[in-house]
């Protein structure tokens, strides 16, 4: 039998799921309704959201088109589950996404569903280039986060991620990020140097896996010399570059991919969140064909190409990545957002507070756990849902919608900027 639940209750949340619960922590409200950049709880109050499914609502909850195109194809019966079989709706995303995402790009790869989610892509990445090169080993980066499947979980640098695991994470290795050590010290000599050197102890990996904007990790930003420089290293010595793009893609930074802007041509790429468009579930691997070396079922999974993210993706492929439009938005919107950003942080005398990011993946670096804290929890009692991140949670991260307008970013921003003189 269905019981009443009390308006706004927590209860529920608190008697009956798990512990392992975060952001409805770090957001205590039930929340019933998202239009936009705009969620409203059980009581009727607003909040600008900032957050977007950490990253998973590129174009704002429940845009109407992308919602039509469920509904006409939930009416029409169109297949829901398919495990791997061919689909229309499947095949009307793969000419989609190829004729206007990566032939204009000069792109060829062959698509993988893997499974649901980013993790997923992930661990389909490392184990087929583990297959493709015969070597065992992953290089990745300082404050990396690939995902917490066992796999992923072993080129995820957070050690309160690797701490639960129950076992050792294996076959990762891992390398100093751009800026690890400041700006004036180039991490990619050092990389350089030790796959050069016979006795440096690091074997030649599989691949070397990163993220062009590392996010949960602190929206800490790769420089278009040093992603070239990791991509010649990759060349030179028979290494795959895994790009994962799984929150810094499908338009995030200002661009489609966000390695675009250095140029690269990644072996694989990893999609998802955004990728369907209206935060179903659905991620994807873009592998150069003469990677394909998969057997058929080597790599299975009884959700893989959900259908009806597929026909939402296409959706929002055709809506939005028609033209330039959107990119030329989100680099304007990010432009603004950074400029009034590093003005909060100017005004602030008492913290050191910076500012980084691409596009509209931007950060306010609060130095410490404890003021970025007071700032998020005065920004939600304001009405404004914000995310930390970080090594230590010292990062204030910006997701806001791309489709975002111009009042209620600045109306956002305001918020914020409440938050950090109160907390300061």
């Amino acid at each position: 039998m269905l019981t009443d639940s009390n308006s706004n209750s927590l209860s529920a949340f608190q008697n009956l799921e798990s512990n392992v619960r975060s952001y409805s922590r770090s957001f205590p409200t039930v929340f019933r309704k998202g239009v936009g950049a705009i969620l409203e709880d059980e009581k009727g109050f607003e909040y600008i959201d900032f957050l977007t499914g950490a990253g998973a609502l590129n174009y704002g909850h429940n845009d109407p088109d992308l919602l039509n195109a469920v509904a006409e194809y939930l009416q029409s019966n169109g297949v829901i589950h398919a495990l791997d079989m061919a689909t229309s709706a499947k095949r009307e995303f793969m000419e989609c996404f190829d004729a206007t995402i990566l032939h204009p790009r000069g792109l060829k790869y062959k698509f993988q569903f893997p499974g649901p989610t980013g993790t997923n892509a992930v661990e389909a990445a490392l184990k087929l280039a583990r297959k493709v090169t015969g070597r065992r080993s992953i290089i990745s980066f300082t404050n990396a986060f690939h995902g917490v499947s066992l796999g992923a979980l072993a080129v995820t640098g957070n050690r309160h991620y690797r701490d639960v695991a129950g076992l050792p994470p294996a076959g990762g290795i891992f390398m100093h990020y751009d800026g690890y050590f400041g700006a004036d010290i180039d991490t990619s000599e050092y990389l350089d140097k030790v796959l050069s050197d016979a006795s440096s102890g690091i074997d030649l990996p599989a691949a070397i896996i990163l993220e062009t904007v590392q996010g949960e990790g602190g929206i800490n930003v790769a420089s278009e010399k040093w992603l070239r420089s990791v991509e010649r290293l990759c060349r030179k010595n028979g290494i795959l570059l895994i790009v994962d793009d799984v929150q810094a893609g499908c338009g995030r930074t200002g661009s489609f991919f966000s390695f675009e802007f250095a140029g690269l041509s990644p072996d694989i790429v990893v999609l998802s969140k955004s990728l369907s468009g209206l935060g179903l579930p659905l991620s994807l691997l873009l592998l150069k064909p003469e990677l394909d070396v998969w057997q058929p079922a080597e790599h299975i999974g009884t959700f893989r190409g959900n259908n009806l993210a597929l026909v939402t993706a296409t959706s929002a492929l055709r809506k939005f990545w028609a033209n330039d439009n959107l990119c030329d938005d989100v680099m304007k919107k990010g432009g603004v957002m950074s400029e009034r950003l590093r003005e909060i942080a100017l005004s602030t005398q008492k913290h050191n507070l910076s500012v980084r990011g691409r596009g509209l993946m931007l950060a306010l670096d609060c130095a410490t756990g404890n003021l970025a804290e007071k700032i998020q929890r005065k920004a939600f009692e304001g009405g404004l849902v914000v995310e930390r991140c970080g090594a230590e949670d010292h990062v204030i991260k910006f997701l806001p919608p791309l489709t975002i307008d111009a009042q209620t970013l600045q109306r956002g921003l305001d918020i914020l900027e409440l938050s950090v003189h109160a907390s300061a």
